[in-house]
């Protein structure tokens, strides 16, 4: 039997509560600190961390409207499934590699910085942060995501590409993951208008916050190869 992820000790952190925010505020509080225990505990509330600015202090964000991506919605056009035999997808095998290759500094808005590697690096160890990868046919890595899961519950963080559509290669790859593994939810934070072109939709943030609590309360999903 494949060991489940380890609980990290408590965090000792009092995070806001996402359902006392007024309605459309996104920041909900400011603070604490990306320790593996604070990131699980912000998932489970509804929250996820962005920097104000960069080397600026950590926000602790709600979107209201929260966007999602219905497991059973995602737009797969038939291109798109031939396009993704041109790849090898795999998981967990590169993810500091996948985070990365989010962190470009070259793409716009880039807000991913070292210690944000190192958080979700060692949340990833304890078995919490995982990251779906991309290969191309001479074994390069040409894109991929990577979120948190907790009970049936994966919080997409970011996603990549340097190859034409591996990054949708990626989100179908994960979408059938969470399909086959248990997933009840993916929270892909912003509905931007590319994602609700492959299925995204917007639900008010007291509604998100009834989902997350649905689906953190069960069994714990698995991500296979």
């Amino acid at each position: 039997m494949t060991p489940g992820p380890v609980e990290p000790p408590s965090a000792g952190w009092e995070l806001p509560d996402p359902a006392d925010a007024v309605a459309g505020e996104e920041i909900v509080g400011v603070g604490a600190d990306l320790e593996p225990a604070t990131l699980l505990a912000a998932y489970r509330r509804g929250l996820f961390p962005m920097r104000l600015s960069k080397g600026g202090p950590i926000a602790w964000w709600s979107p209201d409207p929260r966007g999602i991506i219905p497991l059973d919605g995602l737009v797969v056009h038939r291109s798109l499934r031939r396009v993704s035999r041109r790849y090898t997808v795999t998981v967990d095998t590169a993810f500091e590699a996948v985070m990365r290759g989010c962190a470009d500094p070259s793409r716009p808005h880039g807000w991913i910085d070292e210690s944000f590697v190192d958080g979700y690096s060692r949340l990833h160890e304890l078995g919490w942060a995982h990251s779906i990868e991309v290969w191309s046919s001479d074994d390069e890595l040409v894109g991929g995501l990577y979120g948190v899961a907790s009970g049936g519950l994966f919080a997409g963080e970011s996603m990549f590409h340097r190859a034409r559509d591996a990054s949708k290669v990626a989100l179908l790859a994960t979408v059938e993951r969470l399909r086959a593994g248990g997933g009840v939810l993916f929270d892909v934070q912003w509905c931007t208008d590319h994602l609700a072109s492959l299925g995204a939709v917007e639900v008010p943030r007291l509604d998100y916050l009834a989902l997350v609590a649905d689906a953190i309360a069960q069994p714990q999903l698995v991500l296979t190869p």
